[in-house]
């Protein structure tokens, strides 16, 4: 399973995934799910991936091989004239990569499907932040949905609802994805760390930081046992349930 979140800001975009990937309890390893293309001063893209990994490698391979070999730079995502292009391209691949595995439609996507975030910015207009389904459709994020998230959504998404502020900047942005993180990781094996993280600041070109965060990572862990200790602190806080709340509220 999978953990990405791409999200939307007023000063740009960001996104995190988890690099763990697993075919059995005992067949667990790191694999990357971010991945960047840049042309300096010119574009920045960010695509992330879950789902049936050998399609999404498929995936990543082709669009790697069409933005390099000038006989197949047709069409290429360091050549599509905006990111809804990009994202059109993306969702095709994926549909195409999904079909020559198997022909049979529907029951192709259920045994090799994937999902993916696409974001970036490209020059003369505004960073945008896509969600791919295995169909190749897709959607973008807006204001009233303003992150995406794929693979193992449930656990991570309420912090997110919660506390997203379009208005925050990346500091404090990376800090609310430590935190949906880290209540995945805690609640579902099959998401873990190490993380990737990128942030891209609106009409930069160029992907501002990224890092890989590992599990030994101080901040990390102050995050997570922090966020813990809240959690503990928050309930003790709550006025206490009683049974007899129904004649206290009459009298």
């Amino acid at each position: 399973m999978t953990y990405c979140v791409g999200m939307r800001l007023n000063a740009g975009l960001i996104f995190m995934s988890d690099t763990r990937t697993n075919a059995g309890m005992d067949n667990i390893s790191t694999v990357k799910k971010m991945h960047t293309w840049e042309v300096p001063g010119e574009r920045s893209i960010v695509i992330m991936t879950a789902g049936n990994l050998a399609t999404t490698q498929s995936v990543i391979s082709l669009l790697d091989e069409r933005s390099k070999a000038p006989e197949d730079r047709n069409p290429s995502i360091l050549e599509a004239p905006s990111m809804f292009q990009i994202a059109r391209e993306v969702g095709s691949t994926l549909r195409e990569v999904i079909q020559s595995n198997d022909p049979s439609g529907p029951k192709a996507e259920a045994t090799f499907g994937a999902s993916m975030i696409v974001g970036g910015q490209i020059a003369g207009s505004g960073p945008r932040l896509f969600l791919v389904y295995p169909a190749g459709n897709f959607i973008e994020a807006s204001d009233d949905t303003p992150f995406f998230q794929i693979g193992e959504a449930k656990y991570g998404k309420p912090i997110l609802v919660r506390a997203h502020d379009q208005e925050m900047g990346f500091e404090d942005a990376l800090k609310l994805l430590f935190v949906s993180f880290d209540s995945t990781i805690k609640s579902n094996l099959s998401v873990g760390l190490p993380l990737d993280y990128v942030t891209y600041e609106a009409d930069s070109m160029r992907i501002t930081h990224q890092e890989r965060i590992e599990a030994d990572d101080p901040y990390f862990q102050m995050v997570s046992n922090g966020w813990g200790e809240a959690l503990k602190l928050a309930f003790d806080q709550l006025p206490p349930f009683s049974f007899d709340r129904d004649s206290d509220a009459s009298s």
